[in-house]
């Protein structure tokens, strides 16, 4: 018999070393688990891949909304100044601060508000002393409107001094008399006009331009303004009471105040009747002193008017009789 031929048995042996230096390999791999064996890897892929880490809770944040800015932080305690004053803010003027400041004012008759009286025609009895001789005489207040224009006109009438007259003329508004035009007249007449467009007055005597304050009177209509306004408001003028009116006579404007003092129960030549005394106070050492008694009975109608000069002379006008209209 022929023999078996060599080529086999030279690729088992050549196969065999193959196998053999494989597994060598395997032994010495980093991986402990062969590939070769399903099963293991099967089970290994059920028990053994860990799980994934969870998202921190800053990642989550993020991707659903803007982190919120951070703070600032807070400085070193070495580096905040411990002497350091705080700075206060001034306090705000309490009210009452404000209240008494106004009170010091002396009253805005404008803003107080006025009721002229009906027409009336008052009469008076008149004294007087004249560098020290004692005069009599009589007098008239003749008081006229039609509740848009008014006339005013004082006379007093004595037998050594003869006539002393004095007339306004002007509108009458919610604030009282406003004057256009007066005239004072003894031996001659002079006059002061209101030039409401111009904000001034002018005098006929050729004396300097005053200017024209609001709620500005003369010297005769100051009487019957300061009773429309005690009229139309006589809680707002209890004693003490100040009240501040621009008055001009024929060569001057200034401003006079009336001092509010009480009620006086008066005996007159026209009865007895209570009115309320008001004061103007002299600013200067010339100044005249004009005294005022306004009766509420008789819609605060000027009873008494009583002047004084600084050189002692006086007029005294007291109440006699009325007439209406």
């Amino acid at each position: 018999m022929n023999p078996a031929p060599a080529a086999p048995t030279g690729r088992l042996a050549l196969l065999a070393a193959g196998v053999l230096a494989a597994h060598l390999l395997l032994l010495e791999a980093p991986s402990p688990l062969p590939l070769q064996a399903p099963e293991l890897l099967r089970f290994t892929t059920r028990s053994i891949t860990p799980p994934e880490p969870p998202v921190p809770a800053a990642v989550a944040v993020v991707a659903e909304a803007p982190p919120p800015p951070r703070p600032t932080p807070p400085r070193p305690r070495s580096e905040v100044p411990r002497a350091m004053p705080i700075p206060l803010a001034a306090p705000a003027p309490q009210p009452e601060e404000v209240t008494q400041v106004a009170v010091a004012q002396p009253a805005n008759p404008v803003l107080q508000g006025a009721q002229v009286p009906a027409p009336v025609r008052l009469k008076y009895e008149v004294t007087a002393t004249y560098r020290g001789v004692p005069l009599q005489g009589e007098g008239e207040l003749a008081w006229r409107h039609d509740g848009k224009q008014y006339e005013l006109q004082l006379e007093a009438r004595s037998p050594l001094l003869g006539t002393r007259r004095q007339r306004s003329e002007g509108r009458i508004t919610p604030q009282g008399l406003e004057p256009l035009h007066f005239w004072d007249k003894s031996r001659s007449e002079q006059a002061a006009h209101f030039d409401r467009e111009r904000g001034r007055i002018t005098f006929s005597n050729n004396q300097p331009d005053a200017p024209l304050a609001a709620g500005a009177q003369d010297r005769l209509s100051v009487v019957l303004q300061l009773a429309a306004l005690v009229a139309a408001q006589p809680a707002s003028y209890p004693p003490g009471t100040q009240v501040a009116i621009a008055t001009a006579s024929v060569r001057e404007a200034e401003t006079w105040i009336f001092s509010v003092e009480r009620e006086e129960d008066l005996v007159l030549p026209g009865g007895a009747v209570r009115a309320l005394k008001l004061q103007r106070l002299p600013r200067r050492e010339y100044d005249q002193k004009v005294e005022l008694w306004l009766a509420p009975r008789l819609d605060y109608a000027p009873v008494r008017i009583r002047l004084t000069n600084p050189n002692g002379d006086t007029v005294d006008q007291r109440w006699s009789s009325t007439d209406k209209g």
